[in-house]
């Protein structure tokens, strides 16, 4: 089964917004991890610089994009636009109630003050996590995505925990506070292995086209690749915490940067992203392409790869048609050399009878 990659296709589907997220957690997740075992001693407020850089394009696209709309009236009656632009809004939103959290982590973090509670710093975090909920059901009725949203939503039993534990006010063991996020994955594992059997039971089907069969596998593929990363990495968290086993938290982490790694990936095959940010009011492909026309002399490139046998396949076939236009070129040819022959011309006699 021959494997190929179009460039054309792949940009189309590529979403900026989450690669730049995944990417700056990624960023984080190993900064945060090499600061917490002493490898790093640099202070917190570099180490928080990826979310900052995240924060920082969150708001400036978000005024550019609101700029754009206010100055164009006649922007708002094309289409969903105006939709799109109220989901921009609610987004940036929720990302200034995360920053606002980041920031009271990150001095907590820095100054150890012990008047400031956790319970106090999470209180952002409880917010987005009960206006998730309404928020959910507005982009379900829209067709808008919401991952943060669901993941706020489902995760606010896991906030409160959280802020308790760590101010002492609870005692338990860390595998009991993290209850409410063995639940969440349980239910992740489900839909792995829904969208498996789904893929496999799609391939065996003959009314799917090639395209779509590869698309099904690659979803199940790499949900796969992202869930069983994060399952691995919190029971190495919990053990790490509970003194079970000892590891540096960068080991331990090492799952989360396979499952941030693949979500980068899967982001060249998401849904676009919102096309109120910074204005642009177009798809990211067709954008970058009106921006840098040098990139078009690329976009329709496709590589294939294949296996041994069907080249060898390939090459047999290729012979054999060689083959046949060799004989019917040579068969033509044989007729045009005895189309060639010379002839012996008789010239027309008539003969007159007698009545």
């Amino acid at each position: 089964m021959p494997f190929e990659v179009n460039v054309k296709n792949l940009f189309q589907d590529f979403n900026p917004s989450k690669f730049i997220v995944y990417a700056c957690l990624l960023i984080f997740c190993l900064l945060f991890s090499l600061r917490l075992d002493g490898i790093i001693l640099w202070s917190f407020w570099i180490i928080f610089l990826p979310l900052w850089i995240w924060k920082a394009l969150v708001i400036v696209g978000a005024i550019t994009g609101s700029l754009t709309f206010w100055r164009n009236p006649q922007y708002r009656i094309e289409g969903d636009l105006y939709t799109q632009y109220k989901a921009m809004i609610i987004a940036a939103g929720l990302q200034l109630l995360l920053l606002m959290f980041e920031v009271l982590a990150c001095d907590k973090l820095y100054s150890d003050r012990p008047q400031m509670w956790w319970s106090l710093v999470f209180i952002p975090l409880f917010c987005i996590s009960v206006a998730s909920i309404g928020l959910c059901v507005w982009a379900l009725k829209h067709g808008r995505t919401f991952e943060l949203e669901l993941f706020c939503s489902v995760n606010i039993l896991q906030f409160i925990f959280l802020a308790l534990r760590l101010d002492n006010f609870i005692t338990w063991r860390w595998v009991i506070v993290f209850i409410p996020v063995w639940i969440v994955m349980c239910v992740a594992l489900v839909g792995v292995i829904y969208a498996i059997i789904l893929a496999i039971i799609l391939m065996m089907s003959s009314d799917m086209g090639p395209e779509q069969r590869r698309g099904n596998v690659f979803s199940a593929v790499g949900y796969t690749c992202v869930v069983a990363p994060l399952l691995v990495f919190e029971i190495l968290l919990v053990n790490k915490l509970d003194g079970i086993q000892e590891m540096l938290f960068v080991a331990a982490a090492l799952p989360l940067f396979v499952s941030l790694f693949v979500l980068m990936m899967m982001s060249f095959g998401a849904r676009t992203g919102n096309q109120w940010w910074f204005g642009i009011r177009k798809e990211f492909c067709p954008w970058i392409l009106g921006v840098f026309p040098i990139l078009q002399e690329y976009g329709n490139i496709t590589y294939k790869a294949q296996s041994r046998n069907g080249d060898l396949e390939d090459n047999s076939v290729t012979e054999r048609t060689n083959k046949s236009k060799c004989s019917t070129t040579h068969t033509k040819r044989r007729g045009q050399l005895v189309d060639d022959l010379p002839r012996t011309v008789v010239p027309i006699m008539s003969i007159d009878l007698p009545d």
